[in-house]
């Protein structure tokens, strides 16, 4: 999964074309392009809502269009009351609780949700989906609880808050201000949505949310694994390290994909350094033992955090290949219940609201990423370390002299420093699996859970915490590049250095480092430093 595209083109929704790399694009107003359904998306929606309307016509009972939700479904009422049904539907699941999602979570949820009713099995007007993709291209989005979900019937609670808002009901953002949706849409020229048999439960019953938050964090993530080995790159030139670990010869005898890309990368990153050591596989002529006993000036192996960078991060990038293809599929997929098939002309019940491949994929990938927090943190350890910083000064303090009158008074990195361990702490504390956490619900109705929804959130979670530690690890790694002398960097990581020295000086006088841990986070969200690596 690359970088996200701001190309301007047009997106077709219902023709199992969306990838997650699209949906991170339109999250962050990066996607430039139009947004509509496809043709035959638009004969298949209108096709199923033609279905729905005919069975309700003909009085047959259908889950949650004329019974009652989950273990009250065997209570039937006439067609008469279905309108009503689905409002009381919009109303009693507004139970979330805790802060608001993440704008960019939410929008990734309204355009997943939109591809799943545009693949025409959920009986939906097209008008619906319609005014969901118009509330998107007007940047209306919905505040949304973050908890109160467990991931199946999908995101039910979550998700009503954007069924809500559609309905006129509720709060939206607009332009980082809280509003009433009633008002927003009247000031965007869109009129609330009257609902007919089904169309709100079509917008509850699904994974949209938790796909959302997932997609989210698998971008993000994706931003971290090159992240890493950015600082890995940094960090070997800061502390004259051997480059020769991510020797290819090495990598070909244990050929993960990931692993192999990553010592790649490292040694891309590495090209030209005038920092790095190339130790020999075996000592020259000039280097031999001579003796019974020698101790070397420079170990022949480095500590693992270095020398097994490529076997961690390769972990992070082969997991990331999975994850992104059973995302696509995911986010790609009819996820609501009822079905509406035209072929047959009849409603299908089943579970495809079970958001279990997502909460398995983001278990997995807050593991990982967590893990690369903790490789990282090592690192910064190492930068810090007199003892092992091979002649870096203490915390990396500024050089001084005895007649500074400063001398003794600077700590430097060492606050910095406990805040990275912390936030690795609390990456790993995290990473215990959501998925393992199923609970009976709704009078045993939604007996076997999936938890994928606070699987998802943790793994977002987790990767902003990792950011923040890759930006300790960076301020670290351009302090330690300015004492052993930037100018001999790998023309790679002097870009890098150079970028975070726009935004942040090096550390002099000892000050609060708050800010600047902030500021180059922000350049790792948006790829910006990454990219500037690449060139």
């Amino acid at each position: 999964m690359g970088d996200t595209t701001t190309e301007n083109r047009s997106l077709l929704l219902g023709e199992d074309s969306l990838d997650p790399l699209t949906v991170a694009g339109v999250a962050s107003r990066e996607f430039r392009g139009g947004i509509r359904l496809s043709d035959r998306a638009v004969e298949r929606v209108d096709g199923s809502a033609a279905l729905r309307s005919e069975l309700v016509e003909a009085g047959q009972p259908l889950y949650g269009v004329t019974t009652g939700f989950g273990d009250s479904a065997r209570r039937v009422v006439s067609s008469d009351k279905a309108v009503e049904l689905q409002l009381g539907l919009a109303e009693y699941h507004l139970a979330g609780v805790g802060p608001p999602a993440p704008p960019e979570v939410v929008r990734a949820t309204m355009l997943i949700r939109a591809n799943c009713l545009a693949k025409g099995a959920s009986g939906v007007r097209r008008g619906l989906v319609e005014l969901l993709l118009s509330c998107l291209e007007n940047d209306l989005v919905p505040v949304v609880p973050q908890r109160g979900s467990v991931g199946a019937s999908g995101d039910l609670t979550p998700l009503c808050y954007i069924a809500n808002a559609l309905l006129g009901r509720g709060e939206v953002v607009v332009g980082g201000e809280r509003r009433a949706a009633s008002e927003a849409l009247r000031e965007c020229g869109l009129t609330p949505w009257e609902p007919e048999p089904k169309e709100v439960l079509a917008l509850i019953n699904g994974t949209s949310f938790s796909s959302g938050f997932a997609v989210v964090a698998l971008q993000r993530a994706t931003r971290l694994a090159h992240a890493a080995e950015v600082c890995t790159a940094m960090a070997c030139e800061a502390l004259d390290a051997d480059r020769s670990h991510y020797d290819p010869v090495i990598h070909e005898h244990k050929p993960h994909p990931g692993q192999r890309a990553s010592a790649a990368a490292l040694l891309s990153l590495l090209d030209r350094s005038g920092l790095v050591e190339d130790h020999p596989a075996s000592l020259g002529d000039d280097e031999q033992v001579d003796g019974d006993y020698e101790e070397l000036d420079q170990p022949i192996q480095e500590p693992y955090s270095l020398r097994c960078a490529p076997q961690v991060i390769g972990v992070l990038r082969d997991t990331l290949d999975w994850v992104a293809r059973w995302l696509e599929v995911e986010i790609n997929s009819v996820d609501d219940n009822p079905l509406f098939d035209t072929d047959t002309g009849k409603a299908y019940s089943g579970g495809n609201f079970y958001a279990g491949h997502v909460g398995q994929a983001m278990d997995s990938l807050k593991v990982v990423t967590a893990s690369i927090g903790d490789l990282l943190d090592r690192q910064v350890a190492l930068l810090v370390d007199e003892k092992y910083n091979r002649d870096l000064t203490p915390n990396l303090i500024p050089r001084t002299d005895d007649d500074d009158p400063h001398a003794g008074l600077r700590h430097g990195f060492k606050a910095a420093q406990i805040t990275c361990s912390a936030l690795a702490a609390e990456a790993l504390k995290t990473t215990m699996p959501a998925t393992a956490f199923s609970r009976s619900t709704e009078c045993h109705n939604q007996d076997k859970v999936s938890m994928g929804t606070i699987a998802a959130r943790d793994a977002l979670a987790v990767v902003e915490l990792v950011e923040n530690i890759a930006a300790v690890h960076l301020l670290a790694s351009c302090q330690a590049l300015d004492l052993r002398g930037a100018d001999q960097a790998a023309p790679a990581t002097k870009a890098v250095h150079d970028v975070v020295r726009e935004q942040v000086p090096p550390v002099e006088d000892d000050r609060g480092m708050a800010d600047d841990v902030s500021a180059v986070a922000r350049l790792l969200r948006t790829g910006a430093v990454l990219r500037t690596g690449e060139r």
